[in-house]
């Protein structure tokens, strides 16, 4: 990993960090407002609300939607890389293994 330049010209200190007066230093102006608004969504939407949404994405998902099914799926038993990341570790970790022996 590079070092951050010790120079007062690009904006950083020489820990890396933003210095004042750098237009990055700020964050995202639009942060605020985004929690704003989620916390509003999640204030609007009650339990009931969510079970009746599950429900009728089951509902979809049962009549063939398959939009439907892949969201239920990856928001009840996760995304199917994680379980494809994990088979190939475990491969890796046998072929290594058996390299050392």
């Amino acid at each position: 990993m590079n070092e951050p330049s010790p120079s007062g010209n690009n904006g950083r200190n020489a820990r890396g960090q933003f210095t004042i007066g750098n237009h990055a230093s700020q964050g995202n102006p639009l942060a605020r407002r985004i929690g704003q608004l989620r916390s509003a969504l999640v204030e609007a939407v009650t339990v009931e609300d969510m079970v009746a949404i599950a429900r009728k994405l089951v509902e979809q998902a049962r009549g063939g939607d398959v939009l439907a099914m892949r969201l239920l799926l990856e928001r009840t038993i996760g995304k199917p890389v994680e379980l494809d990341v994990i088979e190939r570790l475990e491969a890796l970790e046998a072929q290594l293994s058996e390299e050392t022996a």
